[in-house]
């Protein structure tokens, strides 16, 4: 008997955590030369553009109170759960959050989105949204030098760490020639990007790289949280360490992966970030390597010194407005570059002369 347009909404959540290992296993396989850059403009002469359709011309989000498509219920199409397979689920649900993405930033339209074949994690946010995510993984003609996992936008209100990911994942679906196994998530914290007034904060007002583990929680997270913020709201940590599905998410990832390094894309500080082992990249595009510290609660803190899992933290100089596509290019190949002169040491491998990524 069919079933009604809210039926599947809520059936839709308690399908996906019995689909994600299925859907792994069908991902589609694409081909890539990682240093190899297109870009839509090789001159850099594009000026810079803000990075949110909120305030703009073509905006889809109502600024006069209405609620927008990224504050509205997952949309679904007109159909009943019975005609859809594991896969056309999905579908379903990666065109829908690939809609509210779309409608959200300037820069990535929901098309974009949709043709990079996104799958789901298996894992929701807070107000049930998916995580989608894309592998690129190891190609039967060659080794990988290792296993690198890319993450944006775990601050919602940091547009440019989205989208840049978004940028970068189309390059990988061009290029992708296998010299690493790559594991992708453009945005760890949907509930704080798509919402009228997007927060840095998830759905319960947490502070994701605040909420990863570490030690005697409410004396070091917490207690740093009120006597060094001044119980700012922007940086809580949460009631004790994972206490958000998005960071459990990550936590998970990292201990099936086990990722050789950890690329986290932030904004706007402007810099290249580093905690871990052995020495960070120096300089990626016109970013340099500038060390602001480790804080409880961090990933870098939780990666990079409790697990010695070198966390590359990639500071992009503005949360609104996108680096121009040359910018977006040349920290791309300079992190390229970096992993390949490091990680063969850090996977103690040895290194292979013939990396031409071409």
């Amino acid at each position: 008997m069919n079933k009604s347009v809210n039926f599947l909404a809520h059936a839709v959540a308690l399908c996906l955590l019995s689909i994600a290992a299925l859907v792994h296993a069908q991902s589609d396989i694409v081909i890539d030369t990682t240093t190899s850059i297109e870009t839509d403009d090789q001159t850099g002469s594009s000026p810079p553009t803000p990075d949110t359709r909120e305030n703009s011309d073509d905006s889809t989000i109502d600024t006069t109170g209405n609620q927008s498509l990224s504050d509205q219920e997952i949309p679904v199409t007109d159909t009943t759960i019975e005609d859809l397979d594991p896969r056309t689920l999905e579908l379903e649900l990666v065109d829908s959050e690939c809609q509210r993405i779309g409608g959200k930033l300037g820069s990535v339209s929901h098309g974009d989105c949709k043709e990079l074949n996104l799958i789901l994690t298996g894992s929701q946010s807070v107000n049930n949204a998916p995580l989608p995510f894309k592998e690129y993984p190891p190609l039967p003609s060659r080794n990988p030098m290792g296993k690198v996992f890319l993450m944006g936008g775990i601050h919602g209100d940091e547009y440019s760490s989205v989208s840049i990911v978004f940028k970068w994942l189309k390059t990988l679906d061009q290029f992708h020639s296998g010299l690493f196994h790559w594991h992708i998530i453009p945005l760890v914290n949907p509930d704080g990007l798509l919402r009228n007034g997007s927060t840095r904060t998830n759905a319960n007002g947490v502070d994701l790289n605040r909420n990863f583990p570490i030690p005697d929680w409410e004396n070091t997270a917490i207690e740093y949280w009120k006597n060094r913020t001044y119980s700012n709201l922007r940086k809580y940590p949460g009631p004790n360490a994972m206490s958000e599905p998005e960071t459990s998410w990550v936590v998970d990832e990292i201990n099936r992966f086990a990722p050789d390094v950890i690329i986290s894309v932030h904004a706007p500080i402007g810099v290249v970030d580093y905690d871990g082992p052995e020495d960070g990249p120096y300089q990626l595009g016109r970013l340099y390597l500038n060390l602001l510290g480790t804080y409880p609660g961090s990933l870098g803190n939780y990666a990079g010194i409790q697990r010695q899992i070198p966390v590359v933290t990639i500071e992009l100089p503005y949360a609104g407005i996108m680096p121009t596509p040359v910018e977006i290019a040349d920290i791309w190949r300079d992190l390229v570059r970096w992993l390949i002169n490091n990680v063969p040491q850090m996977t103690k491998q040895p290194v292979n002369q013939d990396t031409d990524p071409s």
